[in-house]
């Protein structure tokens, strides 16, 4: 099975991720779509971040009626801050039997360069990229381990979600309901 990994803080998930996730999905020759909840990435300060559990739940809440999506808390039983070739090569032990690729942002390439033997990460798995408003011509257009797929243009961020929840300002439509149901509930982000 080909299995597409999209990995992220999901601080929380919301619409623009599961938009994504589907247009992969639906359009390319990926069986699955696994999330990876990131306990902290190495590039972002992890003040406002919601502890990973919550994180993984409001994941697994999102994509629950959707069988070719997967949660996975990997990343939560390997040292921090993670590094997505660790991930890759433990996931690649556990499930040999899959063939897995990279999802990314078109917007996360400029930095892709920085990241933890990104080399092996093209030769590991390669990358399926998704268009992003605003991003910038790259070193990576014509790499024979890169895929771009075009997806809708979503400018919708997690910041935006947790700065309207401390303002109290309503996110109905930027998460599913069950999302915007437990983040009330829990009283996240406030």
């Amino acid at each position: 099975m080909k299995i597409g990994l999209f990995f992220g803080s999901f601080n929380p998930i919301h619409i623009g991720h599961l938009i994504i996730a589907n247009t992969m999905h639906a359009t390319t020759d990926l069986e699955q779509i696994w999330f990876i909840v990131s306990p902290q990435n190495p590039f972002k300060k992890n003040s406002s971040l919601l502890h990973e559990f919550d994180r993984f739940d409001l994941v697994q809440r999102a994509i629950s009626d959707n069988p070719a999506f997967k949660a996975s808390d990997m990343e939560f039983h390997m040292p921090k801050p993670s590094y997505t070739i660790d991930t890759l090569i433990r996931i690649q032990e556990k499930f040999p039997q899959h063939q897995f690729k990279l999802i990314m942002g078109e917007d996360n390439l400029a930095q892709f360069p920085n990241w933890k033997n990104y080399e092996q990460i093209l030769e590991y798995t390669g990358l399926y990229v998704y268009n992003r408003p605003n991003s910038k011509k790259h070193i990576f257009g014509n790499h024979l381990a890169v895929k771009f797929i075009e997806a809708p243009l979503l400018d919708i961020s997690a910041t935006f979600i947790r700065t309207s929840l401390k303002n109290g300002v309503s996110i109905k439509y930027l998460v599913p309901e069950s999302v915007e149901q437990l983040i009330k509930i829990k009283k996240f982000y406030l």
